[in-house]
């Protein structure tokens, strides 16, 4: 399943089967940006199901990805100025080797000198949600390795893919 421009910059929302699971929360937000995952043998741990350190891999993806599609022009990966500060993974179903996944994402919140982003790890084709993420990130001053406020064109840009503020 993949994502299309609608006339503006904002991209259009991902549209998933319904979960079956009621323990899996509705999206706050949907989701504008999507990849598939491929699962390789040795993600897989002795009960034969993806191992849990594996998801947050796939995460990381997506957050990268995400990036790259909402800045177009080249990110430059080693002076970005925002990291990862938490991460929560509430798991919701096993996933197997032989299963089709993919990773959305979406910006849930910003504030002055941090993000949060939402992602699920999916079954595109099933609507199963397999893991639910809450990542944070904070701006950084490189040179000094303090907190610093958000870059505005970082906020304008994610503003603009997600077509809603922020």
């Amino acid at each position: 399943m993949s994502t299309s421009y609608n006339g503006n910059d904002m991209k259009e929302e991902i549209i998933l089967p319904q979960s079956n699971n009621p323990r899996v929360p509705e999206p706050e937000f949907p989701f504008r940006h999507m990849i598939p995952l491929q699962i390789r043998f040795n993600d897989i741990d002795m009960l034969g199901h993806l191992n849990n350190g594996v998801y947050l891999t796939f995460f990381d993806l997506g957050k990268a990805r995400y990036f790259q599609e909402v800045f177009p022009q080249k990110i430059e990966w080693r002076k970005i100025n925002i990291v990862v500060v938490n991460i929560n993974c509430d798991f919701y179903a096993p996933t197997f080797i032989d299963e089709k996944i993919a990773v959305v994402t979406t910006v849930t919140h910003v504030g002055e000198k941090s993000l949060r982003l939402e992602q699920r790890i999916v079954n595109p084709e099933s609507g199963e949600v397999k893991c639910l993420g809450r990542t944070t990130m904070a701006g950084i001053n490189l040179a000094t390795g303090k907190s610093a406020p958000l870059e505005p064109e970082w906020v304008a840009a994610l503003e603009e893919y997600e077509g809603r503020g922020l």
